[in-house]
C-alpha cells in the first residue's frame, strides 16, 4: 500500500471528511498540519499551486482535495490507487 499524506488544518470540515473516507477505506495516512506558514508554503509548491486544504497525496500521485478524493471513490478508482 502506498504512503498516503494529507495536509490539513484543525478547523477544516473538508479535512475531516477526507480523513473519514480514508479511514473507512482502511488506509493509514500521515497527517501534516498546514497551519505553519513554512509548511503551507511547501504544500503549495508540492501541490502545484493549490492553496486549499486538504491536499492529499497517494504515493507520488497528487489527488487534490476532498472533493477530488470522493470523486475518485465514486468513479471506482480510489481502491486501486490505494492498493497500488
Amino acid at each position: 500500500m502506498p504512503q498516503v499524506t494529507i495536509y490539513t488544518t484543525t478547523y477544516c470540515p473538508y479535512c475531516v471528511r477526507a480523513k473519514d473516507l480514508l479511514k473507512r477505506k482502511g488506509a493509514a495516512y500521515t497527517e501534516i498540519s498546514a497551519e505553519d506558514d513554512d509548511v503551507r508554503a511547501a504544500m503549495i509548491v508540492k501541490a502545484g499551486g493549490q492553496r486549499t486544504v486538504p491536499q492529499i497525496f497517494i504515493g507520488e500521485t497528487h489527488v487534490g482535495g476532498c472533493d477530488d478524493l470522493y470523486a475518485l471513490d465514486k468513479a471506482g478508482k480510489l481502491d486501486a490507487l490505494l492498493a497500488a
